[in-house]
């Protein structure tokens, strides 16, 4: 066998205080009377390989419980590969050491887990589970309900795990591609956001604003609206000061002759002629520069026109862009700055097209494949699935395995597989959760385990009472095919029936007992005599009768 559990040690486990249990290879049968702890072992077995566990499960009084395996492989590489990807230390000399402990106290999943010695989270202890232990309890059989369960049974009979590997692989990989694709219109826009860029950037570009040039502009505006009312004004001025017969420049004139004369006549009123001077003189410059400004005020209706537009225009850029002036400027820039950034979308959206396209084309070509190696394998191992039926009781049994094509290459492919059953001669196959009772199902299952063992490389298969509600002949037949699978697989089957059990290279038997007012699980091989006696237990009582036929049972199944 290329790797089988070795070893396995359960301390402070429920009711297991110590357990040490050394595993031989081949098929090997778990029997004991229901509730003597057959299922703690499995329990231990399933935390062990990453099952999340409560803390009440730690036996009564102890700070924590420990569950330690010891796996032998021939060859290490892909697991290596896997512990070195997670920096766990590779097997060393073909052993692969797991250990967890659960802790009593702390949180509900509390404590810790080991691999080769170095920690380690749950989910590479799962990843490594479902490498090396293939794990069928009363209700895993549930799972042949389950069409993608079914396809990938089939895939694996097919060998097409790869090619179904490289599959999703090419399903990320468009799925990649489309993410790229609208991450970046999202982010673009696409070409209307490009577009309402380029004109929102013409807009403000070419409108050639400054800074602080509304202010300019107003003012100027309010200054050319005005300018035949300010022409009136300074005339009207210049008119009133300069006027022959009542204005203030004939007054002022007389007054300064009139001063004149007293200054003439009275040296003391010189100071008074003088002021007048000045204000005469004051009075003349004001009546200059009067005509002067009213000179320079042109009325000119084309300028205006023109201040009038260029603030409506700065007007509706600051209703679209602003709110100020500042505002829009800024804009203009980011907008700018944006655009150049986007210039080259239609080129980045065409090859980003183009690599969805092609990831397509690949996930199609690749799905197209898988499909034909599904098709291919699934006549076959319908045909061998239903002789292995047949060894199992359905004499006349019908099965078959259909593919039906998706729409779209979904996540199994470009099709899904349904097993189809008929237990009953003359009766149409149907779907297996439509027909198949849990004894039905039970042996539908070990029929594809049978069929599929040559493909499957899981090295150890658990099966925990999958042998429930079949009995006589029946059980007879399940026990030859367990012994089959043992012969390439290390098998270990929790059993009731008695065949199953004879039929076994090994048997342990799992007791329940009180030490010292305490019940403990204790596991132990049974061989000789004592296998005998635990088979005919199983067979109804350990009388003369019962162990002459479990003695009977054990020499054909071993024969």
């Amino acid at each position: 066998m290329s790797a089988m559990l070795r070893s396995l040690r359960i301390r402070n486990l429920a009711l297991v205080e110590e357990l040490e249990w050394d595993l031989p290879a081949g098929f090997t049968a778990v029997t004991g009377e229901t509730g003597a702890g057959k299922s703690i072992i499995l329990g231990a077995l399933k935390f062990l390989l990453g099952e999340r566990a409560d803390r009440g499960v730690v036996r009564a009084g102890s700070s924590s419980a420990g569950i330690e395996a010891v796996f032998t492989l021939e060859e290490t590489q892909e697991i290596d590969s896997l512990l070195e990807e997670s920096g766990i230390d590779p097997c060393q000399d073909g052993e692969l050491i797991l250990k967890r402990t659960i802790a009593a106290e702390g949180s509900g999943t509390s404590g810790r887990q080991f691999i080769n010695g170095s920690p380690c989270n749950l989910s590479i202890l799962k990843e490594l589970g479902t490498r090396l232990v293939d794990l069928h309890g009363p209700h895993d059989h549930q799972s042949l309900f389950s069409r993608r369960e079914q396809t990938l049974l089939l895939d694996r009979y097919c060998e097409a795990l790869p090619l179904r590997e490289a599959y999703l692989e090419c399903r990320m990989a468009f799925f990649a591609a489309k993410r790229d694709l609208e991450d970046l219109e999202a982010s673009a826009g696409g070409m209307e956001r490009i577009e309402q860029l380029r004109l929102e950037v013409d807009e403000i570009i070419s409108s050639n604003l400054l800074e602080g040039e509304e202010e300019s502009l107003n003012a100027r505006y309010k200054a050319a609206s005005n300018s035949r009312r300010l022409i009136e004004l300074s005339a009207a001025s210049v008119a009133r000061l300069d006027d022959e017969e009542r204005g203030a420049s004939p007054a002022l004139s007389e007054t300064t002759r009139l001063l004149r004369e007293l200054s003439r006549l009275d040296d003391r009123s010189s100071t008074h002629l003088q002021t007048m001077e000045k204000i005469t003189g004051d009075l003349d410059s004001l009546i200059s520069d009067l005509r002067d400004y009213a000179e320079t005020i042109e009325v000119d209706a084309t300028e205006l026109q023109q201040l009038e537009d260029r603030l409506n225009l700065i007007a509706t850029l600051r209703r679209k862009y602003g709110p100020s002036l500042t505002d829009v400027i800024a804009r203009g820039a980011s907008s700018a700055i944006l655009l150049e950034k986007l210039s080259g979308y239609e080129e980045l959206k065409l090859a980003a097209e183009k690599k969805v396209t092609e990831a397509k084309t690949r996930l199609r070509a690749t799905a197209e494949k898988l499909g034909a190696k599904r098709a291919q394998g699934a006549g076959k191992l319908s045909k061998i699935v239903a002789r292995q039926l047949a060894d199992l009781g359905f004499k006349q049994a019908g099965f078959e395995i259909t593919l039906e094509k998706q729409e779209e290459p979904g996540p199994d492919g470009g099709e899904v597989a349904e097993f189809l059953f008929a237990p009953n001669p003359g009766e149409p196959v149907q779907n297996l959760r439509s027909i198949a009772s849990s004894g039905e199902i039970s042996r539908v299952m070990l029929a594809l385990k049978s069929a599929l063992a040559g493909q499957d490389k899981i090295p150890l298969l658990v099966f925990d009472e999958i042998d429930a509600n079949v009995g006589g002949e029946i059980a007879t037949m399940v026990a030859g095919k367990m012994r089959e699978l043992g012969a390439g697989h290390q098998v270990l089957c929790i059993t009731h029936l008695p065949q199953v059990a004879a039929a076994a290279s090994s048997q342990f038997l799992v007791m329940k007992t009180v030490q010292e007012g305490r019940t403990e699980t204790s596991l132990s091989a049974v061989e000789g005599s004592e296998r005998i006696s635990e088979i005919a237990r199983m067979l109804g009582g350990v009388t003369d009768s019962a162990k002459a036929h479990a003695k009977a049972l054990i020499s054909e199944s071993q024969g």
